[in-house]
């Protein structure tokens, strides 16, 4: 297997991904092809963030029956992953490193507070492939509200690349092998469908996945302490990550200080005020 990282072919777009995202090209084990850079140039995922996906997208899901893609949005965000099942390498790489992101949420249960959407980028994958597929990461998984809220589906070519050409992911297949050629990396959606968040790679932060989500929510899930959080961390599209937001932290820290500090006070004023004697007490007796 050869790696590229598809990021030195996209540093002429502005919207491009930036050294996160990777390109996996299969070699057959007898024999080692030329990489196509013109072929490769045609390869990864740009942020189009806050752009809005088509709703009226229609896949076929792992039960063999037709959806309309925005059935899957409206209540709760999602995370979109676009592989594909027969996939020999990256695309197990990238679902394997989703389901561990996803079981390090905790309190956050695929189908309760968020859904997963993956999708084929191959036309030619059938829904007994996709249902394969999702009795293996349900299982790997562990929670049963996956089996409601974790969806996999396949589609016709046009109602693929319209997908794909909305949240910038740009793919090709392999005229020699046909491997398809992609970047790595999952989206957030919001309720409405708008794309949200960016994670590249195979590996997701279960901290970054839960941020996202929140964020993509509009608070509507998560807690006290996420809302705390979300002000010390920032997304930052460059990298695809959650960073410290050091000034706020320290405000953060200098007001939680204080406030401690007040509490401090008032308790020994209140300890020193119980500790004096009442005045008009009378005395013993003679």
């Amino acid at each position: 297997m050869i790696v590229v990282d598809s990021a030195r072919f996209d540093l002429a777009r502005p919207r491009a991904a930036v050294a996160v995202a990777v390109v996996a090209i299969l070699i057959c084990a007898s024999s080692v092809q030329a990489l196509d850079l013109e072929l490769l140039d045609q390869i990864g995922l740009d942020q189009n963030l806050d752009a809005q996906i088509p709703l009226d997208l229609t896949f076929t899901d792992e039960k063999g029956r037709t959806v309309v893609l925005g059935d899957f949005l409206g209540d709760r965000p999602a995370l979109l992953a676009l592989v594909y099942y027969e996939c020999p390498m990256l695309c197990t790489q990238i679902l394997n490193g989703l389901a561990r992101s996803l079981r390090g949420l905790l309190s956050f249960d695929v189908g309760k507070e968020f859904d997963v959407i993956t999708v084929s980028i191959d036309p030619g994958e059938t829904p007994s492939l996709a249902a394969a597929k999702k009795a293996e990461y349900v299982k790997r998984y562990g929670r049963a509200s996956a089996e409601r809220g974790w969806h996999f589906l396949t589609g016709r070519q046009d109602q693929i690349e319209r997908l794909a050409q909305a949240v910038g992911f740009r793919y090709q297949q392999d005229p020699e092998t046909g491997l398809y050629l992609h970047a790595s990396g999952i989206m957030v959606l919001t309720p409405e469908g708008k794309l949200a968040r960016y994670f590249y790679g195979v590996d997701y932060a279960s901290k970054d996945l839960r941020l996202g989500l929140i964020e993509a929510s509009q608070n509507k899930i998560g807690s006290v302490v996420d809302q705390l959080l979300l002000l010390c961390y920032q997304y930052d599209p460059a990298t695809g990550k959650y960073g410290l937001v050091i000034m706020n932290s320290l405000r953060i820290a200098a007001g939680l200080t204080v406030a401690a500090m007040v509490g401090f006070v008032a308790l020994m004023l209140r300890r020193e005020r119980c500790a004096k004697p009442r005045h008009g007490t009378p005395g013993p007796p003679a």
